[in-house]
């Protein structure tokens, strides 16, 4: 079983990324135009920034476009919104409520270092 698994990586990783940038585009939409839910209780600026950033990024890392750069930066955002909004609450992820931005840093982070996967506009640019 895990034979076939390791054969399939390379497009596994490439699921996993597209999965990481359609579920981040919602924390953009969110920030941007209250939805899926109502945004949360930041500065205007910072909420269009973060908005923006999460919105595009979230597209961009989904179809694989800019893939390292894009997710290094949100990774980087995923660890300044974590230390600066929930470690002042307490230092367990769990009890902050931050374990997501956490599992989206090391997310972007990995997919930054290993690169999109065969199945991205950036590994198709590359072929030709």
């Amino acid at each position: 079983m895990f034979t076939t698994l390791q054969r399939f990586s390379p497009q596994l990783l490439s699921l996993m990324r597209i999965a990481f940038g359609i579920t981040f585009i919602e924390h953009g939409t969110q920030k941007l135009f209250d939805f899926p839910t109502p945004r949360p209780g930041l500065s205007l600026p910072l909420l269009y920034f973060t908005g923006i950033l999460e919105t595009l990024g979230g597209a961009l890392i989904g179809v694989g476009l800019y893939t390292r750069i894009l997710a290094f930066l949100i990774s980087g955002e995923m660890a300044v919104g974590y230390w600066w909004i929930h470690a002042p609450r307490s230092i367990y992820p769990m009890a902050n409520g931050g374990e997501v931005m956490v599992l989206y840093c090391f997310a972007f982070l990995y997919i930054a270092a290993v690169g999109p996967g065969p199945l991205s506009l950036d590994a198709m640019m590359k072929r030709r």
